[in-house]
């Protein structure tokens, strides 16, 4: 019997890839290579890459070809963003990248069992589909939208259940961003042990 390559991770429904500079959390400012795995079935309504939701709308790809591809760039960073990566075995793919000398990030909400090795995870935990218990001791940092004031008491939530050096901030939630800044602004002046993230990427106009 044969074992089916997509659940080896040696396929992977890929939405793009691409160099950028990471615009997010701790890491905003550094080069980085991003890795798109289509498929999400968290659904946030404010989400900005919707079209990532449906896997069937990606091909699936080698996971060699993808490799090959970061290889082919600059990075000493490679971000692995979704849609929810954590749907499919990373192993693979961390490995590959790993003997490459490569940095491997990954952005995840954690709902999915976790798989792959990484060197830094942000984990951004979301009310309709919370994180698996076990994600919460291998985050490095827990970034939380912020789309209205309930959400600073589902961020201190999160908070006690991360590692004591993990990296904490709130986002706004970009289409709601000039009403709570000022309330994160507030919040994290109260509460200094919180950072502020804001999507820099969008402000210089890049992927």
């Amino acid at each position: 019997m044969k074992t089916d390559p997509t659940q080896q991770g040696k396929l992977l429904p890929l939405m793009e890839d691409f160099y950028t500079i990471q615009g997010e959390g701790f890491h905003t400012g550094k080069a980085a290579y991003f890795l798109r795995v289509g498929g999400c079935d968290v659904g946030c309504y404010w989400c900005d890459v919707k079209e990532s939701w449906n896997p069937k709308l990606h091909p699936l790809t080698d996971t060699d070809e993808i490799v090959n591809r970061v290889i082919g760039n600059p990075a000493a960073t490679v971000v692995v963003t979704g849609g929810e990566p954590l749907m499919y075995k990373l192993d693979y793919l961390c490995d590959k990248l790993k003997k490459q000398g490569l940095q491997v990030h990954l952005e995840t909400s954690g709902s999915h069992p976790f798989s792959g090795s990484f060197d830094w995870i942000c984990l951004s935990p979301k009310r309709k589909s919370p994180p698996k218990p076990e994600i919460f001791s291998k985050a490095s940092e827990l970034k939380v939208i912020v789309f209205d004031d309930t959400d600073f008491e589902w961020a201190e939530e999160n908070a006690k259940l991360v590692g004591p050096d993990c990296y904490l901030c709130l986002q706004p939630e970009w289409s709601r961003m000039q009403v709570v800044l000022p309330d994160i602004i507030d919040y994290v002046m109260k509460n200094p042990r919180w950072h502020i993230s804001l999507q820099a990427h969008k402000f210089m106009h890049i992927p």
